[in-house]
């Protein structure tokens, strides 16, 4: 779309651009709340500001949201996932989930990805674009208004490797956690990588406190490159120095994402080599018993052996929980939704 992309402004910067078309620098304040806190899709909409102004923004600028496509409830626990199209014709899918102390909802950071890790639907495909800031707010926004429900989480852990679009995502973070906006803590956002380890230490010089979670799914490094090719890239030592500078700059602990596979990485002595290697570092153990995906031909193990490999680990003193199985009903794992669309479509 042509225009200004004004969702994408943090506070500052549409102060400098209110100022700059000739009004006062407080009309931005006002702006930016019917923007992030009202969530209004229309300048019309903005009622104290004057009309002379709200013409000139809908000349110059633009509020863009996606277009719900297609949506799926669960049945078993009440997930909704959500089929997006942005205003380029890019798929991209989000999940709400209802938890017990709030609303979260999983959003996507990029259009494909090309992380490759082999048990995610997201990467078949590749990587088709970053998304911006405002394709990343509106995600939340539209969720919001659909469900009518207060959005408490934010997991940027849907499609794309979010550490890749790192502008964008400072920007999204600044913005969804400005006072005059939506308002959500920075402790309450969780971003996902899947080790880019130089990354890791451009986000931690930000001192930000948000939740770094960390994609590990293997214990050692052999195993790690048969799953994820990014760990040719990164080794496991350089990803766990990384983790560690993060926590020392933030003072923020690590989760580290452990997907279960049967038969490929959740064996007994897969968990000892995972005590082995997080021993003494100040994390949580987040064990997700893998959706299954018919590209990959993964399984999940059986309740039992989930429960061994978590009690292996508590056993040792490890903080690890077992992550409530959510969406297993509605193509919950990444991507399957945006695959199976776009393949009807051909």
């Amino acid at each position: 779309m042509e225009g200004i992309d004004i969702l994408s402004l943090d506070k500052s910067r549409l102060e400098e651009y209110i100022t700059s078309i000739g009004h006062k620098a407080f009309r931005a304040k006002q702006i930016f709340s019917w923007l992030h806190e009202k969530k209004v899709r229309s300048f019309d909409e903005m009622s104290n500001i004057s009309k002379e102004l709200r013409e000139t923004l809908s000349k110059q600028c633009y509020i863009d949201y996606p277009k719900i496509i297609k949506t799926m409830t669960s049945q078993i626990d009440g997930t909704k996932k959500y089929l997006f199209e942005m205003n380029d014709g890019s798929l991209v899918e989000s999940v709400f989930m209802i938890y017990h102390h709030g609303n979260s909802v999983c959003i996507s950071s990029q259009v494909g990805c090309r992380m490759g890790c082999t048990f995610c639907a997201s990467t078949i495909g590749g990587l088709k674009r970053n998304l911006s800031a405002s394709q990343m707010l509106t995600q939340i926004y539209a969720i919001e208004q659909d469900t009518q429900k207060k959005i408490s989480n934010v997991v940027v852990m849907g499609t794309g490797e979010p550490l890749e679009n790192m502008d964008n995502l400072l920007k999204f973070i600044s913005i969804i956690c400005d006072e005059d906006g939506f308002n959500l803590s920075q402790r309450s956002i969780t971003v996902s990588t899947c080790g880019l380890a130089d990354k890791i230490r451009e986000l931690a010089k930000s001192k930000l406190q948000i939740t770094l979670a960390l994609s590990l799914h293997a214990p050692d490094q052999k195993l790690r490159e048969q799953i994820m090719p990014i760990a040719r890239k990164y080794s496991l030592d350089e990803v766990m120095d990384a983790c560690r500078y993060y926590f020392d700059k933030t003072g923020r602990r690590i989760t580290f994402e452990y997907s279960l596979i049967k038969g490929v990485n959740d064996s007994l002595q897969c968990a000892k080599k995972l005590i082995a290697l997080v021993r003494g570092f100040n994390c949580h153990i987040n064990l997700i018993p893998v959706n299954p995906v018919r590209e990959t031909g993964y399984l999940r193990p059986d309740k039992s052996g989930a429960n061994k490999f978590l009690e292996t680990l508590k056993k040792n003193n490890i903080n690890a929980t077992l992550r409530r199985e959510m969406g297993t009903d509605i193509d919950g794992a990444c991507g399957q939704l945006r695959k199976r669309h776009i393949e009807e479509e051909i």
